[in-house]
């Protein structure tokens, strides 16, 4: 069951409601806080541009987690000046594959994107560096960065594209904003993802920042405003790491959106994020569906969600979960909540904590918080 409703329930002895003031385990002050602006995106040699991920958060990151060595680049954008640092050379530069740096001059640069980038599945990985000074924009009108191993125009790879372990996207030291996914929830469309769409491989991102980021404004399943992974491969989760969300929206888990996806949430700060959608999923009647995990939106079977050394505060949900819609559908799974704080995250309709639903295999279910506040 994916969709609830009324404001407080209580179940199996949890007394749960919309009203309760706080959960908090031992040892909650030392969770991280959204006190003040955290470390900007910084490469060597480079100045401090955006503000990124959790300052409060310092959980060891794993070495899969970090970002990758760009020393060596297959491709750089750009002669040292911004004249070359077009929304076609990224495009291109994309489709090719590889490690991709930017070379724009000295100063912050914004390209704004007039097509999608699209990686090609024969490529084994796909870095994009922006170095710390590169915005891509999507000019309120496109999607960004598109993977898509189902994809028979980005090239079949196996004969099971769905949860395939290759390719891996990995996008480090960039800023995506006013990014566009205008595609409807049908059951062929890739909808969701306007800054970044995932179905399959690996994704992993490293001090990053999306703001403002829309998707379509309703659909039981759509989301990730931000980012939109599904069908990946299981044996690694994706990894966010030490970025910020501030600004998204989309029917559905404006800042990230997993189906059929683990994820490792490390370091990273969400705020001010917004699930737009209404009726929930199933949609109830006479409504489009959607409206829940205003930050982070997560379906599927047998799937993982951990939030580490996190802070997400000031994130909406017009149904469930203003902060985190955690559901597995079967096969088990669990969301753990560790080092993190979670403030002010209203649900509009439903939750079993403050500003979280979880519900694993048609049950609803308390999160495993460690060392952490919600309230």
């Amino acid at each position: 069951m994916r969709r609830m409703r009324g404001l407080g329930i209580s179940l199996s002895g949890l007394a749960i409601a919309g009203c309760l003031a706080a959960i908090a385990t031992a040892g909650a002050a030392a969770a991280a806080t959204p006190a003040a602006p955290g470390p900007s995106i910084v490469a060597a040699g480079y100045p401090a541009v955006v503000p990124v991920g959790n300052p409060g958060g310092h959980q060891p990151v794993p070495p899969a987690a970090r970002a990758a060595n760009t020393s060596h680049p297959n491709h750089v954008i750009g002669q040292g000046t911004p004249a070359g640092c077009t929304s076609a050379a990224v495009v291109r530069a994309v489709a090719e594959g590889g490690i991709i740096t930017f070379d724009c001059g000295p100063n912050p640069v914004t390209i704004t994107m007039t097509a999608t980038a699209k990686v090609v599945n024969t490529s084994h990985r796909v870095v994009l560096d922006g170095g710390g000074k590169v915005t891509l924009s999507g000019g309120g009108k496109i999607r960004i960065l598109y993977m898509n191993t189902c994809d028979p125009k980005q090239v079949y790879t196996t004969t099971d594209c769905w949860e395939q372990e290759w390719p891996q996207l990995v996008v480090q030291n960039i800023t995506f904003e006013d990014a566009y996914s205008a595609v409807q929830e049908t059951p062929t469309s890739n909808y969701g993802g306007g800054a970044i769409f995932d179905e399959g491989g690996q994704l992993k991102v490293v001090n990053s920042a999306f703001t403002d980021n829309r998707c379509y404004k309703d659909g039981p399943d759509l989301g990730g405003a931000a980012i939109r992974a599904l069908g990946m491969y299981m044996s690694t989760p994706v990894y966010i790491t030490h970025d910020t969300f501030t600004g998204n929206s989309c029917s559905n888990g404006a800042a990230l959106s997993g189906l059929y996806a683990n994820f490792d949430v490390i370091n990273s700060l969400l705020t001010g994020n917004k699930a737009i959608g209404f009726g929930a999923n199933p949609a109830s009647p006479g409504t489009p569906g959607g409206g829940s995990g205003g930050a982070i939106y997560t379906d599927g079977d047998h799937y993982n969600l951990t939030i580490d050394g996190t802070a997400m505060s000031g994130n909406t949900a017009t149904e469930g979960g203003g902060a985190i819609f955690f559901v597995v559908d079967a096969g088990g799974g669990v969301l753990t909540i560790e080092y993190s704080t979670l403030h002010h995250d209203p649900s509009g309709k439903f939750q079993n904590a403050p500003g979280i639903f979880d519900e694993v295999d048609g049950v609803v279910t308390a999160p495993v918080v460690i060392h952490s506040s919600i309230s």
